[in-house]
């Protein structure tokens, strides 16, 4: 049994902070959620089910609201950025799917490419004039069985498996902190782009649409060996609250950094390569129609 020497308990009062959270509706997401609203954050539970995320934020009791954004759909993703007009001091990019062979956002993207990185790199740049903290984007020790397939971004010309195409869109999440934090730096800006993943924690993520006994084995083992969300959670809240050098990736201290306490976690060499970071980045401008939220020199 893993000991976890960093908790939610552990966080600093979060009153007066606002932080947006995507895909909070469920496993990790929602408990990141609940504990930065139990610690004073008001929080806005950014979701596709708004239903489901009334249903969550209803247990948090605390300063929260819920607003629509689909990540697979640069139009929700304009109007929830057009609709935001106050300061944001924190933004959590943690929404994900994952195991969508061949489903595509409704722009024509890879589903998954699309809503993990590509959904949030836009809302990202679109919400940043207004982000006063940092920007946290939840990736995955998925990452290291990935590649960018510069030539074939949208996953159209072959058949790629689930860990290639899921392992891009993770790789994509740690470039995209790396290149973020890097223009943020250029342009002067006291904003900080960091990274997290939970580890092995019990979540439905993979699960969807796939065959019953595919499924059953999956919840078998989450139950026998994975982390509860609350502890998947950590290290998304250990970034969002310490004061962690730019491009930080926070993950578990356990073997495999499958669980345990958070701490700074180290990343691939496809994940630290700059000059593919800045590639992708300007091949995400480019489908997204949109560039760096921030002025620069």
């Amino acid at each position: 049994m893993a000991k976890y020497r960093w908790t939610a308990a552990n966080m600093p009062a979060m009153d007066g902070r606002t932080v947006v959270i995507t895909g909070a509706n469920r496993g990790v997401g929602a408990a990141t959620a609940t504990a930065l609203s139990h610690a004073g954050a008001h929080v806005v539970l950014a979701v596709r089910d708004t239903q489901r995320g009334e249903n969550v934020a209803r247990t948090m009791g605390r300063s929260t609201e819920v607003r629509e954004l689909d990540l697979a759909d640069l139009s929700s993703i304009r109007a929830f950025a057009q609709w935001w007009s106050a300061p944001l001091d924190i933004l959590i990019n943690n929404a994900g799917v994952a195991g969508h062979r061949g489903a595509q956002t409704k722009d024509g993207f890879d589903l998954q490419f699309g809503t993990n990185h590509l959904g949030h790199f836009a809302l990202t740049n679109l919400l940043l004039p207004r982000i006063t903290d940092r920007v946290v984007t939840v990736a995955s020790g998925a990452h290291k069985a990935g590649d960018i397939h510069f030539d074939d971004l949208g996953l159209r010309n072959r058949r790629y498996g689930f860990a290639e195409s899921y392992g891009q869109s993770k790789l994509a999440n740690l470039l995209f902190t790396l290149e973020l934090e890097r223009r943020l730096h250029r342009a002067g800006s006291r904003v900080v782009s960091l990274a997290a993943h939970p580890g092995y924690s019990a979540t439905s993520l993979g699960t969807q649409g796939q065959h019953r006994a595919l499924v059953a084995a999956a919840n078998l083992a989450g139950r026998l060996f994975a982390q509860t969300s609350e502890h998947g959670a950590l290290p998304t809240l250990f970034a969002a609250t310490h004061d962690l050098p730019g491009a930080s990736y926070v993950g578990p201290d356990g073997r495999g950094e499958l669980r345990g306490s958070p701490t700074l976690v180290g990343r691939s060499s496809k994940a630290s390569d700059l000059a593919a970071a800045c590639r992708l980045w300007e091949a995400s401008e480019e489908l997204t129609g949109i560039s760096f939220g921030l002025a620069t020199d």
